[in-house]
């Protein structure tokens, strides 16, 4: 019965990277090594949110439509629990506002950057198959680390200065800390986006961008094995970008908060629902985002 509960915990544990933007919890949850999941999700943010925050665009405003599918597996790495993760976003927008001065309107569907994501726990529960996994339990204190990479797979067309693609790298190292007190957990994460220049922006112009740190904060609650709920903050800063070496007047200084909630619907699958909201913003981040996903154990 404990191996059922613990791949029902698996199903909610690996999910699709965020961005900073975003929230999400569990990202270190323990795992039993050789288990996979696959996730499929739905996220709609509405708002004073574009495909690029830098765009000298005014008053504008999105909706964007992501579907998310995304692999993840639990493996044993070195002796510790370890999970590797890829997701690939499909997206259709809605972006309309002021461009120069003039209204404009943009319609995007397509597919959006590939993004890989290897965690590991390097201290608290080392690496356990399920029969020993089950009987361990977690541990009351993990400390875990990952990079996510996000690849310019995405649609992008550099005669166009909305797109779907980034046509850079991006790299995000992230370390965090997981205290477990009963049915209580209490998440901290904190990280930097690093990103390589777009050197085939619009009409040939070179786009930088300073790296976007962040932190994450959850605190959550388990009613019983694969059913909890989580209140979420984050803050992230930087991310100023360049475009032929003069700077836009872009700095990130922004925070969002909302909550998660986790219900298994039978001992391989679950649901998870989520809502947020900017709580402080300064740029591009004072939007409602709502998500749904049905993740499948195998």
């Amino acid at each position: 019965m404990r191996r059922l509960a613990f791949l029902t915990l698996l199903a909610v544990s690996l999910s699709w990277p965020a961005s900073a933007q975003e929230l999400e919890p569990g990202a270190y949850t323990v795992s039993p090594v050789g288990v996979n999941v696959f996730n499929l999700g739905y996220v709609l943010n509405d708002g004073d949110v574009t495909f690029d925050p830098s765009l000298p665009i005014e008053e504008g405003s999105a909706t964007i439509h992501t579907t998310v599918l995304s692999y993840g597996r639990s493996v044993d790495l070195v002796g510790r629990s370890s999970t590797l993760l890829v997701a690939l976003p499909i997206i259709s927008g809605h972006l309309e506002g002021l461009y120069l001065g003039e209204p404009a309107v943009a319609d995007r569907f397509g597919p959006g950057d590939i993004r890989i994501r290897v965690g590991m726990n390097l201290y608290g529960s080392p690496a356990r198959r399920m029969p020993e996994f089950a009987t361990a339990g977690q541990a009351r204190l993990n400390i875990g680390a990952s990079v996510m990479i996000i690849a310019p797979t995405g649609q992008y067309d550099p005669q166009r200065i909305v797109n779907l693609g980034s046509n850079r790298w991006a790299f995000k190292p992230e370390a965090a800390i997981i205290r477990n007190v009963g049915p209580w957990m209490f998440e901290i994460y904190g990280g930097a986006w690093l990103f390589t220049d777009n050197t085939n922006y619009v009409n040939g112009q070179v786009r930088s961008q300073k790296p976007l740190a962040s932190m994450q904060f959850s605190f959550r609650r388990t009613f019983k094995p694969g059913l909890w709920v989580s209140a979420n903050i984050n803050y992230y800063t930087g991310g100023r970008t360049s475009v032929g070496g003069l700077f836009k007047q872009d700095f990130q200084a922004n925070s969002r908060a909302g909550t998660t909630l986790a219900v298994p619907l039978s001992r391989r699958n679950a649901v998870r629902f989520a809502v947020s909201k900017g709580a402080y913003t300064t740029i591009g981040a004072d939007f409602l985002g709502l998500s749904a996903s049905f993740q499948q154990v195998f």
